[in-house]
């Protein structure tokens, strides 16, 4: 398949309205870039193209970088379904991290095989958010948040996090979305790092974590006006 035939069938699924608004969602990217492809039709799309088209579907992912946002999500979402190994998977992800230029595309990849060898994902973890892209550093913290804050939880992932010392916005919302589940899911590990500090988090990023988590209906009243004492200036 050539890539203007997945061009014209991403375009097949446009809606213009979704488009102005999703241009609004990711302003750090050309509006002319995106089609305006609602999530749930490109997620039907990749689905059908990796269960029927494989061979046309892998050769989709060799051909970086990308023109259209769409292309960017269609990439992320095939990685998660063709990668059959977390080593398959790793390498998909080490030639399309660098590409990705927003925070959308970033967080929607999700890896199922990476399930089969948690510790080589948490050391690929360790490289990506040491690492200079903006969005493989993001991602990195995402994957973190996302299969080590439940059973594969340890206290010392908390200073992974607190390690990062970037500028980016993108990174530092991450980190405090981060830090905020870890208040929910893990509180007694978590809660010492912003009541005594023993690792220092800068104050914007302390204090955006603590607000997000305010904003989980998964805590209480009483737990929210706990956290909200613990904001610093």
């Amino acid at each position: 398949m050539a890539a203007s035939s997945i061009s014209e069938e991403l375009a097949s699924l446009a809606d213009p309205a979704y488009q102005r608004f999703q241009s609004k969602l990711v302003p750090t990217i050309d509006p002319a870039t995106i089609l305006g492809v609602r999530a749930p039709a490109l997620r039907r799309y990749a689905r059908e193209l990796a269960r029927t088209r494989e061979g046309e579907a892998r050769a989709f992912l060799e051909r970086l970088p990308h023109a259209l946002y769409e292309e960017n999500n269609l990439h992320g979402e095939l990685i998660g379904l063709l990668a059959n190994t977390p080593d398959e998977a790793f390498e998909m992800l080490d030639a399309f991290l660098p590409h990705v230029d927003n925070w959308a595309t970033c967080d929607l990849i999700r890896v199922p095989s990476f399930k089969q060898d948690l510790p080589a994902v948490l050391e690929h973890i360790r490289d990506w958010i040491a690492a200079e892209p903006e969005y493989m550093v993001r991602f990195g913290v995402v994957q973190l948040m996302t299969l080590f804050l439940d059973d594969s939880f340890e206290p010392e992932h908390l200073k992974l996090v607190a390690n990062i010392h970037r500028p980016e916005y993108y990174i530092n919302m991450a980190r405090a979305w981060y830090y905020s589940f870890a208040l929910i899911k893990q509180p007694e590990a978590t809660l010492p790092l912003f009541e005594k500090r023993p690792i220092s988090l800068d104050a914007w990023t302390h204090n955006k974590s603590l607000q997000k988590a305010r904003e989980s209906r998964r805590i209480d009243a009483e737990q929210k006006a706990y956290l909200q004492s613990l904001k610093v200036k």
